[in-house]
C-alpha cells in the first residue's frame, strides 16, 4: 500500500478505533506512517521504527533461550528454527503463527518476551508488539460481534503501519469460542487483502489447553525411566491440535485456524521439575544483582508444591511464584 493511502485508511478508521478499548494507539500508528514515510532515516534516529533491527541474530536468540528458558528442549528448538527461518525469509508465503501450550509458569509468556526483544529494541513495550489478554480485552460473550470488528480493525491498522507487527493473544483457553476466527483471513496464504500484505506479521497464541496431555506424556517418560529430553515433538503435537480444537472451553474450539491448518507450530511446554525451579531462582538472583546463595535457592525451591501427590515430580506453578517467594528473603 502506498504511504498516502495507508495514512488515509487509518484516518478513515479512526472514528471507530477511538471507541475500542484495546491495546494500541491508532495515533501512534498514524504518526509512524506519516512521519516515517516523510523522513524515514531522520525519524528513526530518535525513535523506534518498524523493522528497525535489519536482521535477527540466530546466535543471540539461541543464547537467550539457553540462558533464560529451562526444561523446554522442544520449545527451544521449534522457536529458534521457526522464528529465525521466518525473519530471514524475504518473501514468506504467510504470517508466522505459533501456538504455545502448557501449564502456568512453564515459560510461554517468557518466550513471547524473548521473541519480541530479539526483533524490536522495545520488546513487549514496542509500538509494533501488541498484546491481547482474553479476560481483559474480550470479557463479555454478548459483545463477540463488536470484538471481531475491533480485532480486525486493530490488526489491519497496525499491519498497514508496520508489516513486521507482532500480535500476542494470551489466555486463549479463556477466549470466547468463535472470536479468534475473525483473524482467519489475515493468517491465510494471500499476497494481500485490500492492498495490505500480512505475510511478514507474527501471531503468537498462549494457552493452557492441552496441558493435561503434555503432562501425561512427560509423566509416562519419567515412570519408564526415560529422560525428558527424549520426548519428541511428534509425541504430542498432533494431540495438542486435536485437544485445542475439541475443547469447548478453548478459544480454538472448532476454529477454522486449526481446521484450515493455519497454525504453523503447536509448541508444548513441559511441566517443570525441582531442578528447573532452582535454575529459575539462580537466574532471578543474578538479575537482581545478588550473589547466588545456594541455601536460599534450596529453601525457596522446597517451599513449592509438586504433583502428582505420590511422586511429587512436577511443580504445579512452574517458576511463576518463585520470584515473589524470593522477595521474602531479600525484603529490607
Amino acid at each position: 500500500m502506498k504511504p498516502g493511502r495507508a495514512a488515509l485508511s487509518l484516518l478513515l478508521l479512526a472514528p471507530l478505533a477511538v471507541r475500542a478499548v484495546e491495546p494500541i494507539s491508532l495515533g501512534l500508528a498514524l504518526a509512524g506512517v506519516l512521519t516515517g514515510c516523510i523522513y524515514p532515516r531522520l525519524y528513526c534516529l530518535f525513535t523506534e521504527c518498524c523493522g528497525q533491527k535489519q536482521s535477527l541474530s540466530r546466535e543471540v536468540l539461541q543464547k537467550d533461550l539457553d540462558s533464560k528458558l529451562f526444561g523446554q528442549h522442544l520449545a527451544k528448538k521449534v522457536i529458534l528454527n521457526a522464528v529465525s527461518g521466518f525473519i530471514s525469509n524475504p518473501k514468506p508465503k504467510k504470517p508466522l503463527t505459533l501456538s504455545l501450550h502448557g501449564w502456568t509458569g512453564t515459560g510461554k509468556n517468557f518466550v513471547s518476551k524473548i521473541i519480541a526483544e530479539n526483533i524490536y529494541e522495545g520488546g513487549l513495550n514496542s509500538d509494533y508488539v501488541h498484546l491481547f489478554v482474553a479476560t481483559l480485552h474480550f470479557p463479555h460473550a454478548s459483545n463477540i460481534t463488536l470484538y471481531k470488528d475491533q480485532l480486525q480493525l486493530w490488526i489491519r491498522g497496525n499491519v498497514s503501519a508496520c508489516a513486521r507487527s507482532i500480535f500476542i493473544f494470551d489466555e486463549m483457553d479463556k477466549m470466547h469460542a468463535g472470536l479468534i476466527d475473525a483473524i482467519k483471513p489475515f493468517l491465510d496464504y494471500y499476497d494481500n487483502l485490500d492492498r495490505v500484505s500480512y505475510q511478514k506479521a507474527i501471531f503468537i497464541f498462549l494457552s493452557n489447553a492441552g496441558a493435561e496431555r503434555i503432562t501425561d506424556v512427560a509423566l509416562e517418560f519419567w515412570r519408564r525411566g526415560k529422560q525428558r529430553e527424549e520426548i519428541q515433538l511428534r509425541d504430542m503435537e498432533h494431540a495438542l491440535s486435536v485437544s485445542a480444537f475439541n475443547n469447548k472451553n478453548s478459544g480454538f474450539w472448532h476454529s477454522s485456524l486449526i481446521d484450515r491448518n493455519l497454525i504453523d507450530y503447536f509448541v508444548p511446554f513441559l511441566p517443570l521439575e525441582y531442578k528447573h525451579l532452582k535454575m529459575c531462582i539462580r537466574v532471578e538472583m543474578e538479575s537482581r544483582g545478588y550473589e547466588v546463595d545456594e541455601d536460599i535457592v534450596t529453601r525457596v525451591a522446597e517451599e513449592m508444591t509438586f504433583f502428582p501427590k505420590e511422586e511429587r515430580v512436577f511443580s504445579d506453578k512452574g517458576c511463576k511464584t518463585v520470584y515473589t517467594k524470593l522477595d521474602y528473603y531479600y525484603d529490607d
